[in-house]
């Protein structure tokens, strides 16, 4: 199976095939990122310099946007999952800046969504308390001169882990 996409690289702009193996490669990669090239070869039938150099192709391709480490939010004290809904009394590219900017200035947002319907932005919220996530709505949030009003879900339990990308089957 081959998927012909055309890649912009912050080089330049080529054609690249993503193949079978291409594939089976960004999915052992997407579920541990700390494969190393001896062991991303064993699983794809390849030598070690070739699973490396396949690697190394996808990452510069853009396929690869980074490698992270999951950790625990309750462990490290983040209680308080939430998202929030954000709706906005006034729409223009200067306030949407505005408003992003200060999104992205706040630890405890660790993703944000602009979307279409009722809501503006999504926003997927950890904090230590309560307390903190109505300081968070209360006092940042709903004090942005553009904001109109929030609404929030705070997360009971989450019943499926983030997962990998979904990869075309063979």
């Amino acid at each position: 199976m081959r998927d012909d996409r055309i890649i912009f690289s912050k080089k330049r702009l080529f054609m690249y095939s993503l193949d079978d193996i291409d594939m089976r490669l960004l999915a052992a990669v997407q579920n541990d990122a700390q494969l190393t090239s001896d062991q991303l070869g064993e699983i794809l039938g390849l030598s070690a310099s070739q699973a490396g150099r396949r690697r190394h192709k996808l990452d510069t391709a853009g396929y690869i946007t980074g490698y992270t480490a999951r950790l625990d939010p309750a462990r490290l004290g983040l209680s308080i999952q939430a998202f929030v809904q954000v709706h906005l009394n006034r729409h223009s590219a200067e306030h949407s800046k505005a408003l992003a900017h200060l999104i992205a200035r706040q630890p405890e947002i660790v993703s944000a969504w602009t979307l279409t319907g009722e809501a503006d932005y999504l926003l997927r919220v950890y904090c230590a308390t309560l307390d903190d996530l109505n300081r968070l709505i209360q006092e940042t949030l709903l004090t942005h001169p553009t904001v109109a009003r929030v609404h929030s879900q705070i997360v009971m339990n989450q019943t499926k882990d983030d997962a990998p990308l979904p990869m075309a089957a063979d």
